[in-house]
């Protein structure tokens, strides 16, 4: 039996990139050492490292003299707090968009940086606290605001942009749920943040993108949280996630040779438009974010009742559709389809839940 893992992260890898890492894994390059062994300082690993950056580069379309890609650890949390320490030094005040729980933790981090103005200029937050749309944004003041800090996708509630903010204040953004899996004009970023585990490489890597501008913007940071000293030890002031960087080249080597991001955003978007069919052809199941900002990524659905919804989650895991069970806020079912995620694997769930809806509506 064919099974499917929907877990929104640590999330499914592709099946070649695994079967590579698989043979590869006792003796790295020849180097009769395995790729978990080897040092950070070698240029077995520096190898890596390089044609990790420039594939990254290359996938988004970006300038490699603009941009500067780090590879580091803290998960995009500690992007929470590392951004505004390096980038709110101007004007010691910062813009906020509130587009659900990721969103608000970033708010939340940011609030504990002392001497800082955190604004949330908009909030698409129901009543109910869910989170189904992406809110209008104002028209931001000139040389106000050192940043302007969206989340493009929410994990748990499944809505995302389509449109990014356009606006003269600087644009940062975590990207993590959708990082490569959805087509954006990258170059109108500042900077983003990723935790590589939903789309690029097991848990343990966060993939910081930034225009070289914003380096060494603050003195005296302690130097683990510093992006300047960061970039200057290319990513290596302490021992870096070594096999997350090697799985991660892996990774965007495959994405390059299915025809990058375009390629993949195509076929992301022939996955979750078949679930989403199913679903609001449906009459027991249900999506409830606004079609205009469904997530690509994370799609989210219930039932009227969460007896039968954990039914529904027992029974697909019994038929090989793993991790089917949505975010403890939340409730009820979320699969997460991404880049890995094959068609067959959509078409499979969508079959069962045709069936579940059969056994339960006769």
């Amino acid at each position: 039996m064919p099974t499917y893992n929907f877990a929104a992260g640590p999330a499914t890898l592709p099946q070649p990139v695994l079967e590579k890492v698989q043979a590869e894994l006792l003796n790295f390059e020849n180097s009769h050492m395995s790729i978990l062994e080897i040092s950070h300082r070698s240029p077995l690993y520096t190898h890596v490292y390089q044609a990790a950056k420039q594939n990254l580069l290359n996938l988004m379309h970006l300038d490699a003299t603009v941009y500067d890609v780090l590879f580091l650890g803290g998960g995009a949390s500690l992007q929470f707090t590392m951004l505004p320490l390096n980038l709110a030094h101007k004007h010691h005040r910062v813009a906020y968009i509130n587009t659900g729980h990721w969103s608000q933790r970033a708010i939340q981090e940011a609030q504990k940086i002392p001497d800082l103005t955190v604004d949330v200029l908009a909030s698409s937050e129901n009543t109910d606290g869910t989170f189904t749309t992406i809110p209008e944004i104002p028209e931001i003041p000139t040389d106000t605001y050192d940043y302007l800090h969206i989340t493009t996708n929410n994990t748990i509630m499944g809505n995302a942009y389509y449109e990014l903010p356009d606006t003269s204040t600087p644009l940062v953004a975590d990207i993590s749920s959708n990082f490569l899996g959805q087509e954006y004009p990258f170059e109108k970023f500042d900077l983003m943040y990723a935790g590589a585990q939903k789309n690029l490489a097991p848990a343990g890597l966060t993939i910081v993108v930034l225009k070289k501008s914003l380096l060494d913007q603050v003195a005296n940071l302690p130097s683990m949280l510093d992006y300047m000293a960061q970039s200057q030890k290319e990513s290596a002031l302490n021992t870096p996630p070594v096999f997350q960087v090697y799985v991660a080249n892996l990774v965007l080597e495959w994405l390059k040779n299915l025809g990058g991001i375009e390629a993949i955003a195509q076929e992301n978007q022939r996955k979750a438009q078949l679930l989403y069919n199913c679903l609001d052809n449906s009459q027991l199941f249900h999506n409830k974010v606004a079609k205009a900002y469904r997530s690509l990524m994370n799609i989210p659905f219930v039932t009227d009742s969460k007896e039968l919804d954990a039914e529904f989650i027992h029974a697909a895991s019994q038929a090989g559709l793993l991790n089917l069970k949505g975010h403890r806020l939340v409730g009820g079912m979320r699969a997460s389809l991404y880049n890995a995620m094959p068609y067959a694997g959509v078409e499979a769930l969508c079959h069962f839940i045709e069936e579940f809806e059969r056994n339960h509506t006769n």
